[in-house]
């Protein structure tokens, strides 16, 4: 927890100070209250022994009371304050640095935390570590202080009614402990069940259209009710106990209230508190308000040792996700603008996921210039859109090495390799906002021309027409509101208008008719014949133009060569080609 105050700023500190002093005063305001009622108490007897009326000296304790009472709320409203905003700035602090770190994670720390999960982390448990700063800034400072001062007036009236203080604090003391050793160990668990309830949520929500096709709902439903029964069983069990808690301490702060009159009238009698009976009246009232001043103390002090634990528990989480190091490192080397030439190559490559038994690709090897398309073909799971990942450095390589120009791309700076690169994933992934604002990504600067024509490129120019809007026809997050197809093409038109030289369609046709797909490379063609492009690809028509076409399997090279070469010296190829075209259909393409 306290980790994570290094993101207080200097002056931060200099307004705890600030917030230490007004509690302080503010502690000391309300210890004087019983004193003056003390006084009254005095007064009103005064006035009945000696028949004088004390109404004014009444009225000028009175008042001072009113007074006092006025500057302890003005003082406790401004701390309170002062807290509130610094415990909200740390948290904006925090997610912003959550938000900054987790977007330079690559695949395998994403992979590593879960998404669900680093939503939690970013929401929930900022909240939580927002309400325990606040919370610590306000009781962790007062409570020392109303323990101590109450402490120091009590002792200084009688020893004797101070032990029964003593024996109060004890049995709070205790209840609570049972509480937080009950209570204290849930607060971890809480915290990662709400994990899987996030993560059940989020995938039911994503994959909403496949549960009701599939009339699917009874699944996904048992499978909420069982992380949310879990849920609410581990928060029910938290909230009983807490239950217990509220007239356990209404019990004991009574008795010792009985305690305290029972002794107080006692010692009354016997002549040994105060002077006379009266002052000794006024001594018990003063002694009862600093008794329960000092329960409260405590019992705040203890209170907050039970919930500080799950703020505890999800600022760990937090720096869990602050100190997890990139395994994707930064280079310094830049991209010279001046070189005409770009040759991409794969030297001798072999990749293995994090935690995997074997390989996914092995001994890869190819080289690919600027102006030339390199396709990729195989069947499902055989490295295709993990070649990809690499050349993206969404993963580092196991074994080899993959250069541009000669050059290791570990040793780019990840900004420059990304320059470099216009990249269309296979499913389209559109941003809440309008085509225009997802186009802007590509390049910030393009104006509304740049646009139409990526648009008219990518073979979706058509959309503008579909409303009054243009440009500015609004886009749901996910690209919800528009077809497969558009998603497709719009990605694709964000990778065109950046202008990138490498091109990067990761089976990005699939969503493709056949026509808009002949149309669109045909487009593309004169858009990047200068660039050099790379296609993952599921269609022979798709890849058969291509200057380079590698035929995976299991993460193996079986073929490499251009469409007609393959055709003859590549089985895995011509199993592909004969399954999608037939001979006749192949021999006119």
């Amino acid at each position: 927890m306290f980790k994570l105050f290094k993101y207080f700023r200097w002056y931060h500190y200099m307004f705890i100070v600030l917030i230490a002093g007004l509690i302080y005063g503010q502690v000391q305001m309300d210890l004087a209250l019983p004193e003056y009622m003390g006084k009254i108490i005095i007064l009103i007897n005064q006035g009945i022994q000696t028949g004088t009326p004390q109404t004014s000296e009444i009225l000028n304790e009175g008042l001072m009371m009113l007074l006092i009472t006025f500057g302890s709320i003005t003082a406790t409203i401004i701390a309170s304050f002062i807290a509130a905003r610094l415990g909200t700035r740390l948290a904006v602090t925090i997610r912003h640095r959550l938000f900054q770190h987790i977007q330079g994670f690559s695949a395998a720390e994403m992979n590593h935390f879960s998404t669900p999960s680093l939503i939690t982390r970013s929401t929930n448990d900022v909240q939580q570590v927002q309400m325990a700063v606040i919370m610590m800034l306000r009781m962790l400072i007062t409570a020392p202080i109303m323990a101590f001062s109450g402490i120091r007036k009590v002792t200084s009236i009688n020893l004797t009614m101070s032990l029964i203080v003593v024996g109060g604090v004890v049995a709070i003391i205790a209840l609570i402990s049972v509480i937080f050793i009950l209570v204290g160990p849930k607060f971890a668990k809480i915290q990662t069940k709400i994990d899987d309830v996030n993560q059940v949520t989020r995938e039911t929500l994503t994959g909403i259209r496949v549960v009701r096709a599939h009339r699917a709902e009874h699944i996904q439903g048992d499978k909420f009710e069982v992380v949310n029964t879990d849920l609410t069983k581990t928060q029910l069990f938290v909230n009983s106990a807490f239950a217990v808690m509220n007239p356990g301490m209404s019990f004991i702060m009574n008795a010792l209230n009985l305690a305290l009159i029972t002794v107080g009238a006692v010692l009354i009698g016997d002549g040994l508190l105060g002077s006379n009976p009266i002052e000794g009246l006024s001594l018990q009232v003063q002694f009862t308000s600093y008794a329960m001043t000092i329960l409260i103390a405590f019992m705040i002090l203890i209170m907050l040792f039970i919930f500080l634990p799950r703020a505890w528990v999800s600022a760990k989480r937090i720096n869990e996700v602050l100190d997890q190091p990139y395994t994707i490192h930064d280079g310094s080397s830049t991209f010279d603008d001046t070189s005409r030439d770009l040759v991409v190559e794969f030297k001798h490559v072999s990749f293995r996921y994090p935690h995997a038994d074997e390989d996914v690709l092995k001994d890869v090897s190819f080289k690919v210039k600027k102006g030339e398309t390199l396709a990729f073909i195989g069947s499902t799971g055989s490295g295709k859109s993990t070649i990809v990942s690499l050349l993206l450095r969404f993963y580092d390589v196991t074994q080899g090495e993959i250069l541009i120009n000669g050059v290791n791309i570990k040793s780019y700076q990840l900004s420059e390799l990304y320059r470099l690169m216009g990249y269309v994933p296979q499913k389209g992934t559109l941003f809440r906002g309008t085509i225009k604002s997802n186009l802007e990504i590509g390049r910030r600067e393009a104006d509304e021309d740049q646009m139409i024509e990526a648009l008219d490129t990518a073979q979706i120019k058509s959309i503008l027409n579909e409303g009054e809007e243009g440009l500015n026809r609004s886009i749901d997050q996910g690209g919800q509101n528009v077809s497969g197809g558009q998603r497709q093409r719009l990605s694709i038109a964000r990778a065109l208008i950046k202008k990138p030289q490498i091109y990067i369609f990761d089976d990005s046709f699939s969503a493709l008719d056949y026509r808009t797909d002949r149309l669109l490379r045909k487009a593309l063609k004169k858009q990047t014949e200068h660039a050099l492009t790379v296609i993952i690809g599921q269609r022979i028509g798709t890849i058969l133009d291509a200057e380079q076409i590698i035929v995976l399997d299991q993460g193996i090279i079986v073929g490499q060569g251009k469409h007609h070469e393959l055709l003859e010296s590549c089985q895995a190829y011509q199993d592909i080609a004969y399954a999608q075209l037939s001979k006749e259909e192949l021999s006119h393409v």
